[in-house]
């Protein structure tokens, strides 16, 4: 496959239109997020999901994080949050902090729920460009870092073209990513948070919600 490379600049409401219908139909997209470049694809697409798995060298026994851009797409996927998970979003969304949720039943929501998981890792993205382009496609994205997995996460540009030119079919070049950090990964358990993964949003904020389970 060839890679097509857009430039920031160069992405008129035309273009994100156009790749917003490829993405629908399985094309491979990287991305700047708020975090890290991610590499994704339709979140609903089974056989475009395992191409991402397949691209990073991922095990297929590590659930794909899902990125959406406003509360419909959510009630789509996720059950009702509760009240802890609905302070979290009230609070950090749009942002760097991702809820692990139960989702919806399998059948009616995702053909890739094996590849998402029994629970759904998700978070409401606050980038423009994504931002734009998921509310163009009108449908979640699976969206991993970009990265060859064991290697560092994607945050520079020349050697995210180097690993995977000639293997997605489209690159979204923003620039470097500078003073990156992950997204906060959190859970709510009996009215506790567990953190998964400590980044950008912090235990100390947090705990502004509600009780951390250490």
């Amino acid at each position: 496959m060839k890679t097509i490379i857009y430039k920031q600049q160069e992405l008129t409401p035309d273009i994100l239109f156009k790749l917003s219908r490829k993405i629908v139909k399985g094309k491979i997209i990287i991305f700047k997020t708020e975090t890290v470049y991610g590499i994704g694809t339709n979140a609903y697409n089974k056989e475009a999901c395992k191409k991402i798995f397949e691209i990073k060298r991922r095990s297929f026994n590590r659930p794909l994080l899902v990125l959406i851009s406003n509360y419909t797409m959510l009630n789509k996927v996720a059950k009702q949050p509760n009240q802890i998970e609905q302070k979290l979003m009230d609070t950090f969304w749009p942002g760097p902090l991702t809820i692990i949720l139960h989702r919806k039943d399998k059948d009616r929501v995702f053909k890739s729920t094996e590849l998402i998981g029994d629970e759904i890792a998700i978070r409401m993205i606050d980038e423009p460009v994504l931002n734009t382009l998921l509310q163009y496609t009108k449908v979640p994205l699976v969206a991993p870092s970009a990265n060859i997995t064991g290697q560092k996460t994607g945050t520079k540009i020349e050697n995210i073209i180097y690993d995977f030119n000639n293997k997605v079919d489209y690159i979204i070049d923003c620039g470097n990513i500078e003073n990156s950090i992950s997204s906060t990964i959190v859970k709510v358990e009996d009215n506790k948070i567990y953190i998964q993964r400590e980044g950008r949003i912090s235990k100390e904020e947090l705990q502004t919600i509600a009780l951390i389970k250490e």
